[in-house]
């Protein structure tokens, strides 16, 4: 689902919290090292995302936020905050070529540098969040 996450408005928040939930209190935040990616360069992004980030002429990069039930992927365009919400059961990560990471959620899709350390490991956060929390199966029964 993307949004424009631009202005307070409640049915946005309500949509996003009920998709990928509340966000994670100071004391949760602080236990897990941090919730927030570092600064993301994107190099590739589905249509409908790409055609946002034409309008202007600044540099694409993004960031991405951990919750409860999902990753919020916010980028910026036009002075605009939009938001790609993707719940753990939509999440799909790709470890591309030597130094990119591909996040796809139905059709859309964000492809970033991982060019460091500290954004790999913050990958390896997202996909063992996302493992440890997964509901029990019907096979594990």
């Amino acid at each position: 689902m993307l949004l424009n996450v631009s202005y307070n408005h409640r049915d946005v928040t309500r949509k996003v919290d009920e998709e990928v939930g509340k966000p994670f209190t100071l004391k949760e935040r602080w236990a897990m090292g941090g919730i927030g990616s570092p600064k993301l360069f994107i190099t590739e992004a589905s249509l409908e995302i790409r055609n946002l980030l034409i309008l202007d002429n600044n540099i694409d990069c993004c960031n991405i936020e951990l919750r409860p039930k999902g990753i919020i992927v916010r980028f910026r365009s036009l002075l605009e905050s939009y938001a790609l919400v993707i719940p753990f059961y939509k999440l799909t990560v790709y470890k591309g070529d030597f130094a990119v990471y591909s996040v796809y959620r139905d059709h859309h899709f964000i492809k970033v540098k991982s060019d460091t350390k500290a954004i790999q490991k913050f990958f390896k956060k997202i996909l063992d969040f996302r493992t440890e929390n997964k509901p029990t199966s019907i096979e594990d029964i």
